[in-house]
C-alpha cells in the first residue's frame, strides 16, 4: 500500500514547509500542532559486533570455574556460562567497561575456524567513544580471544528518546507492517495475537517484528530507567544532547515522561543491506561488517525502519509524529552521515534458485534424526532456530503462509508421527 505524507506548514506564516509542524489533513479538514513535540536525542543503544576466528586455549580455560572473576586483557572481568538462546556458550562481562564478550558458538566445533565471538556494547560506552576508537578498542578484545582473527558482521539498535508525545491507545490497529511473528504480553501472561504486536506491563511497551529481523519497540523510557536504576545517567544525556531544537537547547523536562522509539537491527538485515545498497558515485556495495564503517549509513537504515514500520493517521496517509521522526532526525554520532550520497536496499537470497524441495527434504531428515535422538518438538525449534540458513527456511514457508508457529507445529506432527508409527526404531 502506497502511504502518503500530510502536508507540513509552518505554523506562523502558513506557507508549506518540510520543517513546519503543522500537519494539515486536507481530505478530513482537520489539523495536528507538533510544535509541543521535544525530540530530546536519537543515538545507537547497543552494537553487537560479530567475529570469525579460532579460540585461543588459554581463553577457554577462563570458564573451568564459572561464576569467578578472572584476568583477560589487562582488565578484570566476570566469566560464567550463557544461556542457548544467546547462540554462544560463555561469556566475560565487565560493566565498567560497558562489554560483554560471548564466546564459543553453540553451532561451531570449538577447534574449527568459526562465529565464535560477539561483543555487545553498552549506551555509556558507545555514547563515550568515537565509531573508530570505540571499534578499535572491540578489534583489541578480539584479537586477545581469537586467532585467525576476521570481522563478520555488526549488528545495532537504534533509540530516539522525545517528549510531548504519547503513543496513541490504538497504536496496534493503525501500525502496519510486514511482520510476521509477535507476542502480546501483560504482566506476567503471554498470549498470542492476530494482531501480531506485543504489549507489555501496563501498556508502557509496545513491540512489533521479530528479534531475528527488524523490530520496533515503543516504550517509557523514564519507567524502563527507573527500574533499573539508570535515570540519573540519562537525565544527564538528555539535558547534555539536545539534537534538534537549536532555538531551546535546554528543553529536556523531568516532569514528563520520556518515550522511547527503538529500532532493532539484527546482523543478517545490515548484512542484507550490505549486499543490496549502492554509493550512487561509485556503484560500490557499502560496507558493514564494521560498526566504524557503517556508523554514516545509520542516518539511512533509521529512515528505512520508519518505512517498514508505518504509523497511520488514517488509511493512505503516515501519522504526522511519523513523518515528523523520520525526517527530522539524524543519529547523533561524531561521523559524516552518507544518506544522501547512498541508494539504501536490502538484498534477499530467496529459495527460488531451487524449488524449495531442498528446504522439506532437509526438514524431514532433520525431524528423523531428532526423533531417533528423542529430542523434544520445542528443543528441535530452538536449535532450528540457531543455524546459519534458519531465515532460508522461515521465508520459504512464510511464502506458503505457514507462520513461525506453523512450522513449529509441522515439526511437532511430524515427531509424533515418527514415534507412533516406528516407535524408538527411529
Amino acid at each position: 500500500m502506497s502511504v502518503k505524507d500530510l502536508i507540513r506548514v509552518d505554523r506562523h506564516t502558513g506557507l508549506e514547509s518540510d520543517k513546519g509542524l503543522l500537519f494539515l489533513d486536507i481530505g478530513q479538514t482537520g489539523f495536528a500542532d507538533l510544535s509541543g513535540v521535544r525530540l530530546l536525542r536519537c543515538g545507537v543503544d547497543t552494537v553487537r559486533q560479530l567475529y570469525k576466528g579460532l579460540v585461543r586455549p588459554e581463553v577457554m580455560a577462563l570458564f573451568e570455574v564459572p561464576g569467578v572473576m578472572v584476568d583477560f586483557a589487562g582488565q578484570r572481568w566476570h566469566s560464567g556460562r550463557v544461556g542457548r538462546d544467546s547462540g554462544y556458550q560463555y561469556k566475560l562481562q565487565n560493566a565498567d567497561l560497558g562489554i560483554i564478550l560471548l564466546v564459543k558458538n553453540f553451532n561451531a566445533k570449538l577447534d574449527c575456524i568459526g562465529p565464535h565471538l560477539k561483543i555487545e556494547v553498552s549506551p555509556h560506552t558507545i555514547d563515550s567513544l568515537s565509531p573508530e576508537r570505540l571499534q578499535a578498542r572491540l578489534d583489541f578484545y578480539a584479537a586477545q580471544v581469537l586467532t585467525h582473527l576476521e570481522i563478520n558482521q555488526c549488528a545495532v539498535h537504534l533509540a530516539l528518546d522525545l517528549q510531548g508525545w504519547t503513543p496513541p491507545a490504538d497504536l496496534v490497529a493503525r501500525m502496519h507492517c510486514k511482520a510476521r511473528t509477535h507476542r502480546d504480553i501483560s504482566g506476567i501472561s503471554e498470549i498470542s495475537w492476530a494482531t501480531k504486536s506485543s504489549t507489555y506491563g501496563r501498556g508502557e511497551t509496545s513491540m512489533f517484528g521479530s528479534a531475528g529481523g527488524v523490530q520496533l519497540c515503543i516504550y517509557n523510557k523514564t519507567e524502563q530507567a527507573k527500574a533499573t536504576d539508570k535515570l540519573d545517567y540519562w537525565e544527564s544525556v538528555w539535558r547534555r544532547r539536545d539534537s534538534f531544537d537549536s532555538a531551546d537547547p535546554e528543553n529536556y523536562d523531568p516532569e514528563q515522561p520520556v518515550w522511547r522509539v527503538e529500532l532493532r537491527y539484527h546482523h543478517s538485515i545490515i548484512q542484507q543491506f550490505a549486499s543490496g545498497s549502492l554509493d550512487v558515485k561509485t556503484g560500490e556495495v557499502i560496507d558493514t561488517r564494521s560498526f566504524a564503517a557503517f556508523a554514516g549509513h545509520l542516518d539511512g537504515l533509521w529512515r528505512y525502519g520508519l518505512r517498514q514500520f508505518k504509523l497511520l493517521a488514517r488509511p493512505g496517509y503516515y501519522a504526522p509524529i511519523w513523518t515528523l521522526i523520520r525526517d527530522d532526525v539524524r543519529v547523533d554520532l561524531p561521523v559524516d552521515s552518507l544518506l544522501d550520497d547512498t541508494e539504501y536496499k536490502r538484498y534477499y537470497k530467496t529459495s527460488r534458485g531451487f524449488s524449495g524441495k531442498n528446504v522439506e527434504l532437509f526438514l524431514g531428515n532433520f525431524v528423523s534424526l531428532l526423533a531417533r535422538e528423542r529430542v523434544g518438538a520445542k528443543k528441535a525449534f530452538c536449535t532450528l532456530k540457531q543455524w546459519d540458513c534458519w531465515p532460508v527456511i522461515r521465508d520459504h514457508y512464510a511464502a506458503k503462509e505457514v507462520s513461525e508457529y506453523g512450522i513449529y507445529q509441522h515439526i511437532k506432527n511430524l515427531l509424533e508421527e515418527r514415534s507412533v508409527r516406528w516407535g524408538r526404531a527411529v
